[in-house]
């Protein structure tokens, strides 16, 4: 009893600091962006309770920059991404869990292995197909918004997890909904999407968190500040001789708010969601 005991208490310690030592530099950005100017950031020892208290950092940062041009522009374009990706996430895994079809196997696997592949090494033919497309900020403000979309608008984990949970969902229903009449499509609207709703909640929120947070694609992209998404706008905020940490900091805060709220709303299917993924297939 005391062996198991102290295994449980060591565990659970390990959990503790690795938690504390992942939510740290959240709270360190929290603490920076509410230092007044008379504080020095930097001290050392580090003080995380701040003694010069104030809010005029996020209302700085609120006059410095087009913050709620940002903010919309990575509503718009993180909104459109997280639809196209379930929509056709959901379209690719289906025949791929529920069809048979020659070379089932050769496609899935090709598929999979495109995750292997980061994004940097096909970045420049990305551009360069972008370029050629028109899809940039320079001709019009909506082809910007699909230049900064559609290179994301599906990828192979989002397929492979909505494969996953299709494999899951009985083939019985399938049975039944034919025999009520339901052709193919109407069987994988009706009957298919609402079993996996977890795993869309799952996709959304890893595309949504992803597209939120991207920095690189939009700041090559993007010519027109305008167009700026919250990553490449408060990155405006860093000179090139000095930086003002505390507007970074609170800009910062700002941007993860949505992607709390986000998480947060979809939080009840996450855990059951994560599981659909995990059956093997």
């Amino acid at each position: 009893m005391f062996k198991k005991l102290l295994s449980k208490l060591s565990i659970h310690s390990v959990l503790i600091f690795v938690s504390l030592l992942s939510v740290f530099p959240f709270i360190w950005l929290i603490s920076t962006s509410l230092k007044g100017v008379d504080e020095n950031i930097f001290a050392y020892p580090p003080t995380i309770i701040p003694t010069d208290f104030t809010w005029e950092n996020y209302v700085g940062v609120w006059h410095r920059v087009n913050f709620i041009g940002y903010f919309i522009n990575s509503m718009v374009v993180a909104g459109f991404t997280v639809l196209l990706n379930l929509i056709l996430s959901a379209l690719a895994a289906y025949p791929l869990a529920r069809m048979e079809f020659q070379g089932k196997k050769i496609v899935f696997f090709s598929v999979l292995a495109t995750i292997m592949i980061p994004f940097q090494s096909i970045m420049l033919p990305v551009y360069l197909i972008t370029i050629k497309l028109n899809l940039i900020d320079s001709v019009n403000n909506f082809m910007g918004y699909l230049g900064l979309i559609l290179p994301f608008a599906v990828n192979a984990f989002g397929i492979f997890l909505m494969r996953q949970a299709f494999l899951k969902v009985p083939r019985e229903l399938e049975e039944a909904a034919i025999i009520d009449g339901c052709n193919v499509f109407e069987m994988f609207v009706k009957v298919c999407v609402p079993m996996v709703k977890s795993s869309l909640a799952v996709l959304a929120i890893f595309t949504f968190i992803g597209s939120w947070g991207e920095f690189l694609w939009p700041s090559i992209v993007l010519t027109k500040d305008c167009m700026y998404t919250l990553p490449v706008g408060i990155n405006n905020l860093q000179g090139l001789f000095s930086s003002n940490w505390r507007f970074i900091a609170a800009g910062s805060i700002l941007a993860t708010i949505p992607i709390v709220i986000f998480f947060l709303a979809m939080q009840k299917y996450f855990i059951s969601g994560e599981n659909e993924g995990a059956v093997k297939g």
